[in-house]
Parts: structure tokens; C-alpha cells; sequence
């Protein structure tokens, strides 16, 4: 992937770097090795010597050790500045507890993706930050390691309502899903398919629009073409395989056109991805996670990117998971992550 990037920009990129475990710190030296031109962007929030491992293992055989990336341990943000050319800024972000085990899910592993979260966000909620994105890590990690959330957008939600003194109702966010050629935001995120249905509700719905119009105005887009998925199949067909449509889905459309957003549907949901992609809309809402992630995932997982939308900083991630099959093969592909980086940077250039 190439990409084009200014010499230096004031303040660096935050890259968590996701579960120990995992690929995470793989993909992530695979990307500066790919695009060396990102050590001049980023400071990895990590753990030396996961990194370092990662290293050896992206580098080959302990013999080619000598040609491994070279590692720059930064006492905090305020030395990148200082870090020698074509080395990699890393802060270490949490306790230097010694390596985990590659593959395995354990309460270590998750604790260590905890805390680089935390010291992303904390940068990016304190100004020293231009943008996070954020590694994978594993939820039954995080959970093991008594962290009270079920993924990054949650526990970014719950580090920026607390940073500015908001409850989580007061700072709202959504999870964006993108691949070449189509883009969706859910509604719900990671809650039960039944809770996800009585997650539909007008208020909901236009929250959703709402959050969205404001992320692609913020982003570019002067006028931004919102789809809104239906519920039911074929959009409910007027009410004969459902009432979520004509009760909740399509007031909060008309809400959403009184205030100047232009947003069309309730559009039938097995081909509102398609027209999408086609170019007939930017953006699509989808009702619940796998009514939107399926066909973003179908049509580009090693490219996809995960975005937070509502949080007071930019976060982007890849649109994978931990590969705890891959983990040590030093065989997983870094495209999504750069795709994640690309679109961070991307999206502060023109904030």
C-alpha cells in the first residue's frame, strides 16, 4: 500500500498495540517495514519486549536478527521529536510483566491491551495525540483481566465521557465499517440479536443520523447521501412482515429531513449494499452488527477499517481480529492496518 504523508506533522499518530498475544505487534512492524515513510507519523503505545519479539519474528530467523527494525524506547510523547531517523517511536504503555504466550488467551494478555488503550486515549483526550488507532485485541482477554467492556469502542466511550466529565448518554458514539466502495454505521454494536431489535427505536435511529451526518461533514463531504437500512425483509413491505419500519424507522427519517440531513429509506436491506457500493449513497445505516458488517466484510476484510464516530478525537482499526492462528507465523498481512492508519491521517488532514 502507498501512501502519501507530509515530512512530519506536530504531534504523532498513537498506535495501540492491541493483545500480546496476537498479530497486533506482527502486522504492526510489517507496516513500517511496508511503509517505512510512517516512522516519521507514529509512536507505538506497546511493550518493548512484545515488540521486539515481533521484530525477530517479521525480520525471519534469529540469524537475520542484526537487520531487525530498529526499536526507539521514548520516555513519553513529548520525545518523539528527538527519535533518530528510521527508527520506531514505542512508549511502554504498560507494566513490563515479561512475554505472554503467543496464541493463547490469558488475563496478562489482556491487561497489557488495556493499558495501551488507555494510554492512546489518554494522549489523544490531552492534546498530545493527532490520532489513535488501535490494534486488535482479544474481548475474552479483556474480560479475563476484569475490564468491564466488550470491545475498544465502549471502553473509548466510557475513557472520554469520563475525561470530560459526561455520562455515557451525554457523549453517544457509533461504530463505522469501511471497505473500498462501501461504508456502514450500526445502530447497535455488541449486544444479543434480541436486544439488538429493541434497539430500533426512533430516538435510536436518529441518533444514528445525526452522529453520521456530523462524522462525513466533519470529513469532507458537504452534503453527505445517508441510506438507512429497513429492519424487516424487503423494508417491512408496508407493514406485512413487520412495524419497526413504519413505526420507528421511517419518523426518525423524517426528523432527520426537517433538520437538513439528506437521508433516504427505509431502503430494503438485501440491496441497499449494493446501490451503495454502485454509488447511489455514501453511507449506509444499518440496523444491527451483522446487518452491516457481513457485507463490508464479504467485500473487503483485508482492506476494512473500523472508525469510531462521536468520540472528541479521531480512532480508526483494522477490521480483524487478534488470528491467534497466525500469531508467531510472522504470515499475517498488515493491509488492513494500514488501511486504518491511511484513513486516521486522512481524516485529521482535514480536521
Amino acid at each position: 500500500m502507498s501512501l502519501s504523508l507530509p515530512l512530519k506533522h506536530t504531534l504523532p499518530l498513537v498506535l495501540s498495540m492491541g493483545d500480546p498475544a496476537g498479530i497486533g505487534p506482527e502486522i504492526i512492524l510489517r507496516a513500517v517495514r511496508e511503509c517505512p515513510e510512517l516512522l516519521t507519523q507514529l509512536v507505538v503505545a506497546g511493550d518493548m519486549a512484545t515488540l521486539r519479539r515481533a521484530s525477530l519474528i517479521t525480520t525471519g530467523t534469529q540469524e537475520r536478527a542484526s537487520s531487525a527494525l530498529m526499536l526507539a524506547d521514548i520516555g513519553s510523547l513529548s520525545d518523539w521529536p528527538l527519535v533518530p531517523p528510521g527508527c520506531l517511536a514505542v512508549v511502554q504503555a504498560c507494566a513490563p510483566t515479561g512475554l505472554v504466550p503467543l496464541g493463547q488467551v490469558s488475563a496478562q494478555a489482556g491487561q497489557v491491551a488495556a493499558d495501551c488503550i488507555r494510554f492512546a486515549a489518554h494522549a489523544a483526550l490531552h492534546h498530545q495525540a493527532r490520532a489513535v488507532v488501535t490494534a486488535p485485541i482479544h474481548k475474552e482477554a479483556l474480560s479475563a483481566a476484569g475490564v468491564p467492556y466488550p470491545g475498544h469502542t465502549e471502553m473509548l466511550q466510557a475513557l472520554a465521557a469520563e475525561h470530560l466529565q459526561k455520562s455515557l448518554a451525554e457523549l453517544p458514539v457509533r461504530m463505522m465499517l469501511s471497505c473500498p466502495g462501501l461504508r456502514t454505521v450500526l445502530v447497535s454494536i455488541h449486544v444479543s440479536l434480541r436486544e439488538a431489535l429493541q434497539a430500533v427505536q426512533r430516538e435510536q435511529v436518529l441518533q444514528t443520523l445525526l452522529i453520521t451526518h456530523r462524522h462525513f461533514q466533519a470529513t469532507g463531504f458537504e452534503n453527505p447521501r445517508i441510506a438507512v437500512a429497513g429492519l424487516n425483509p424487503h423494508a417491512g413491505e408496508g407493514g406485512l412482515f413487520g412495524q419497526e419500519e413504519i413505526e420507528q424507522i421511517a419518523p426518525a427519517i423524517r426528523e432527520a429531513h426537517a433538520l437538513g440531513l439528506n437521508v433516504s429509506g427505509p431502503h430494503a436491506p438485501d440491496t441497499v449494499f449494493m446501490r451503495a457500493r454502485q454509488g447511489a449513497f455514501d453511507v449506509v445505516v444499518a440496523m444491527y452488527h451483522d446487518q452491516g458488517l457481513i457485507p463490508v466484510k464479504l467485500l473487503g476484510l483485508e482492506h476494512g477499517v473500523n472508525t469510531t464516530l462521536g468520540l472528541p478525537f479521531v480512532r480508526t482499526s483494522p477490521d480483524h481480529g487478534t488470528a491467534f492462528d497466525l500469531a508467531g507465523s510472522g504470515l499475517a498481512s498488515a493491509a488492513s492496518l494500514l488501511a486504518a492508519i491511511d484513513a486516521a491521517l486522512n481524516a485529521t488532514a482535514v480536521v
